[in-house]
């Protein structure tokens, strides 16, 4: 809830506070102002160094509809929520967009011909990493991987582009024999599905913008049910992101036609990695308490 000073919103502090503030208070801004949060969520770096003219024509809005934004969050006018991001962007490393401009040039500007597709790729694919590497703290993963090893089954549910990332995890933790559900949505029966996931159990949501309403609908209701939910998704305003018990925010470094699973898949390899570790950690206790039961 945002906090308020003689009845006016007070102006979030850090980006930090920006960020708990946007997500607080995103089902309560008009249509427009939600598409410019989901904008300023996923382009800070942008917001940080571009004018309000060039931004507002990228987010496809009039510049007063940013300066609306700014002060429905309590800011007296745009200029003032941009510091914020430039102090961000100041404390932080070289923008990874930055670093892909760069790059691009150093290639001679040969965007989208045959000989430089894959150097696009890997240069998106390794901004991807820097960023998941730069915003995952490791308390976050050994948060996840407590919870996947004390749960009795792990249910895995994605569709579309997210698909590849759930069943990669299938294959993975059937390696590990730990038990687990791939919900793949068969005949349409995702929710049925997702119906035989417990509170005793964990469920890995995936999903990106433009998020599967199927996958949407079944989590909700899981979690209403009471099952902890893992998502691993884009953006903290991504419709997962409240519901779930965890939260992993992957956003891609640009908004490419082809949008990479580098990232993602890094991700589900290392709570793979880190879960057989703990249950590999688990074992000799438990064969000690077999022993002497």
């Amino acid at each position: 809830m945002a906090r308020t000073v003689g009845g006016h919103v007070r102006p979030p502090e850090s980006f930090e506070d920006l960020l708990r503030q946007i997500t607080d208070r995103y089902d309560s801004l008009s249509g427009q102002l939600q598409r410019i949060a989901h904008f300023v969520v996923d382009h800070p770096d942008d917001l940080a160094l571009e004018t309000i003219t060039r931004l507002a024509a990228r987010a496809s809005v009039q510049p007063s509809s940013m300066v609306r934004f700014a002060q429905a969050l309590g800011f007296d006018g745009f200029s003032t929520m941009q510091r914020l991001f430039r102090a961000r962007l100041i404390e932080g490393s070289l923008s990874y967009r930055e670093r892909i401009k760069s790059l691009k040039e150093q290639h001679g500007g040969g965007a989208g011909r045959p000989g430089s597709i894959l150097g696009e790729f890997v240069d998106q694919g390794i901004a991807s990493l820097e960023m998941l590497r730069a915003h995952t703290p490791p308390q976050a993963i050994a948060e996840a991987v407590a919870l996947l090893g004390a749960a009795e089954e792990i249910h895995l549910i994605a569709q579309r582009r997210s698909f590849p990332v759930a069943f990669y995890l299938a294959y993975a933790l059937a390696r590990l024999d730990k038990r687990c559900h791939l919900i793949d949505g068969v005949g349409g029966l995702m929710v049925e599905q997702a119906r035989l996931a417990t509170p005793r159990d964990v469920m890995i949501a995936v999903s990106f913008r433009t998020y599967s309403l199927d996958v949407i609908e079944a989590v909700t209701e899981r979690v209403d049910a009471g099952v902890p939910v893992i998502a691993i998704t884009d953006s903290p305003l991504s419709p997962l992101a409240a519901k779930a018990s965890l939260c992993f925010e992957i956003a891609d470094p640009e908004s490419p036609a082809f949008r990479s699973l580098v990232a993602p898949m890094c991700l589900a390899q290392s709570l793979v990695v880190g879960l057989g570790a703990h249950l590999e950690a688990q074992a000799p206790k438990s064969k000690g308490r077999r022993k002497h039961g």
